[in-house]
């Protein structure tokens, strides 16, 4: 077996720990679920440490895209239309064109950016290729010019995926990015950019959460076969019968901790345990209790860096409902109170319209007045 001299490896131990100190601080979880009736509902938490200014912009159908190499390349960039009006979610804090993160499309098309820290290594273009796209870029290019699953799977390997700093500007960190893609059939994919390739997942979990990449979570969740939701009620012991002091004992083991590995195997198996249910309202409801388990309460999540404490909390959750066009969405001063928001109200009109999400309408549930009359 090869031995590593002493001090190269705890260099290797030291600039480990520091690389996943600097971005421990950034969590999100997606799941999907598919009721009795077809409907497939795709939700999410996004969690971050720092002020990002989220907003909610719709866009409507020939909405532009940059087809773009980094400029030192001097390749040729176009624009294209989109095909598709959709709705995303975006960091204002950044300058330029919105960088969409999440978002479903008028027919049905939902995705998640989720950060992926470490092991993302964008692809690298050369002056022989035609096809490229900035990360910057790649969600609004996702969300505008397909359809389906089968149709990104096909077409999007296509194109290469760069990024450049010089392109990011206002971001505190590099946008280090994984992303799931679901459509209104249920099928769902989860697209990594690793070594410098685009690596294409079937998302058979239907989870994503984080670091390290998808393979690795699929096979952690193996770690966890012995969960179950059926407890053991009774067992006998020399004799003597011992019962069970409350229910959920099938679950016992199921880490509860915030990291990325907990959340992926908590998501997994509670959204397989749970009823599945009938339709629409009822699978909507179902994913707000899924995301409640991943949800991050301000100040039980911290990372004290250069003297700094980050400190990661649910910012905002949204939920997809791929197949009527619906989207519930909620932060973290109303995460019971949803915003809900017809979308095909919002894609018929055929605007661009811009929303910040901590400034959304948020409705109030003090019934005091009315049961006092």
């Amino acid at each position: 077996m090869r031995t590593f001299p002493k001090i190269h490896f705890r260099c290797f131990i030291v600039t480990v720990c520091l690389i996943s100190f600097t971005y421990s601080s950034f969590a999100c979880t997606a799941i999907n679920i598919t009721a009795k009736d077809g409907t497939v509902i795709a939700g999410r938490t996004m969690e971050w440490p720092l002020e990002m200014k989220w907003e909610l912009l719709a866009m409507p159908k020939g909405t532009p895209i940059e087809i773009s190499a980094p400029v030192d390349l001097n390749l040729p960039a176009t624009k294209i239309s989109s095909n598709y009006a959709f709705v995303g979610i975006a960091p204002g804090v950044l300058e330029g064109a919105p960088a969409f993160l999440e978002g479903q499309n008028e027919v049905g098309l939902g995705m998640s950016g989720n950060f992926l820290p470490e092991f993302t290594e964008y692809q690298s273009i050369t002056a022989e290729d035609k096809q490229y796209v900035s990360i910057v870029n790649f969600g609004r290019l996702a969300l505008g010019m397909y359809g389906t699953v089968k149709e990104l799977r096909a077409e999007i390997p296509k194109y290469k995926v760069w990024y450049d700093p010089k392109e990011v500007i206002g971001s505190p960190t590099p946008p280090l990015l994984h992303f799931v893609f679901t459509d209104r059939s249920g099928d769902s994919i989860v697209i990594e950019f690793v070594k410098g390739e685009m690596v294409i997942h079937d998302n058979v979990a239907n989870v994503l959460t984080n670091a390290p990449t998808y393979d690795w979570h699929l096979l952690n969740v193996r770690n966890h076969l012995s969960l179950s939701a059926e407890s053991t009620s009774s067992v006998e012991i020399d004799g003597a019968k011992v019962t069970e002091i409350g229910q959920g004992g099938g679950l016992l083991g199921l880490p509860a901790d915030y990291t990325p590995p907990a959340r992926f195997v908590r998501a997994t198996y509670l959204s397989n345990f749970a009823t599945q249910p009938a339709g629409s309202s009822e699978a909507t409801q179902l994913m707000g209790h899924l995301l409640n388990n991943v949800d991050i309460p301000l100040g039980v999540a911290k990372t004290k860096e250069d003297g700094q404490m980050a400190v990661d909390y649910t910012q905002w959750v949204a939920i997809k409902d791929l197949t009527h066009n619906q989207l519930s969405i909620a932060n973290y001063a109303n995460r019971t109170n949803y915003i809900q928001i017809d979308l095909n109200r919002v894609f018929k009109s055929n605007k661009t319209m811009r929303w910040m999400i901590n400034d959304l309408p948020y409705p109030s549930n003090d019934m005091t007045s009315q049961l006092l009359k």
